[in-house]
């Protein structure tokens, strides 16, 4: 049952600005490798260091989402150019709209934030529930914002809920990806739901998946879905809804995200390191050492010349020459850098 809710006006703060943060220290103004023990008691602390949402942005920028809170860095150089302050610091995903706000999924609702000015232009607490999980921009430029009670499409220009699904099948909306035909599939905690943008109504399911939730969900080159479950990496034909194959070298995997660099090369994010895979046979290039921690949240390839990866215990990147993994120190447990000393 699809039930519609047109109109729905979004909670716009009223002159509600929350500024930009104070002038950077040396221990925010670059950020790839600490530089001297001074510097790492200036890093930042917080209370849980997990980073679980990455967004690349229309000037290359890199927004981080993490439950500390949201930052934006320089991937070139990892310098933090800004922080936002939010109702909620506890992020899970992140969004672009096609003027280039950023959109915030977080365990308290959804926030728009204005990345010139860092203002909080809107809020919306009217969700099925204040705990969004994922959020994507169709081909149309809607706004989709998954939660753990079903799914919402918005307008961004608007700031308008049109649509909400609440009898999604499989109930948590935890990932979401277009398919060639500009369909939308949702992953939930029984398998894939494919729904069609124009009328949010459901198309068809794909369920009984080794693995049972689906935790990530990536469209392949090939046009094929890769999904992320708690025992594995599958791969489905969303035209014929059927699943294709399991990949041998994931097996019995906790697989927490997946992402495609321009090279065709899958990164795999687990719960016990990041890997390099072959996406054709399967075949496993490399496991990447030295991030902050091997329980992987997060994956932002072709960034900055490196891939990001958000963990359990903050910021990282790869070096695409040597492959070795590096704290970011300005974003990530001060533990990790005291055991880096």
């Amino acid at each position: 049952m699809l039930s519609l809710l047109v109109l729905s006006s979004l909670i716009l703060p009223s002159g509600s600005l929350y500024s930009l943060p104070p002038t950077p220290h040396p221990a925010t103004t670059s950020g790839l490798a600490p530089r001297s023990s001074a510097l790492l008691a200036q890093a930042p602390v917080a209370a849980d260091h997990r980073v679980t949402a990455l967004q690349p942005d229309f000037t290359g920028d890199l927004w981080v989402g993490s439950w500390a809170g949201l930052s934006r860095i320089n991937p070139e150089t990892g310098r933090i150019l800004q922080r936002v302050s939010l109702p909620s610091p506890t992020l899970e995903a992140l969004a672009q709209d096609r003027v280039g706000r950023i959109w915030v999924g977080t365990f308290d609702g959804l926030v728009r934030v204005d990345p010139r000015t860092n203002a909080i232009t809107a809020q919306n607490f009217t969700l099925p529930s204040n705990r969004v999980l994922s959020l994507l921009i169709d081909s149309r430029g809607f706004l989709w914002a998954g939660t753990d009670r079903g799914l919402v499409m918005i307008s961004p220009d608007r700031g308008l809920l049109m649509t909400t699904v609440q009898r999604l099948p499989g109930v948590s909306a935890n990932a979401l990806a277009l398919d060639g035909n500009n369909h939308l599939w949702v992953g939930t905690l029984s398998g894939l739901v494919q729904i069609n943008t124009a009328s949010a109504f459901p198309i068809r399911e794909v369920g009984n998946l080794p693995g049972g939730a689906v935790q990530s969900l990536t469209l392949g080159p090939r046009g094929n879905l890769w999904v992320g479950t708690a025992s594995g990496l599958l791969v489905v034909d969303p035209v014929r809804s059927e699943l294709v194959r399991s990949v041998g070298t994931m097996r019995d995997r906790n697989v927490r995200t997946t992402e495609f660099d321009r090279a065709g090369n899958l990164w795999v994010g687990t719960t016990t390191g990041l890997f390099k895979i072959k996406p054709d046979s399967g075949e496993l290039l490399g496991q990447v050492p030295s991030l902050p921690s091997g329980r992987i949240l997060a994956l932002s390839p072709n960034t900055g010349n490196k891939v990001w990866a958000g963990t359990s215990e903050g910021l990282g990147w790869v070096s695409l020459t040597t492959g070795v993994g590096t704290p970011h120190w300005g974003l990530v447990s001060p533990t990790v850098l005291e055991a880096r000393q």
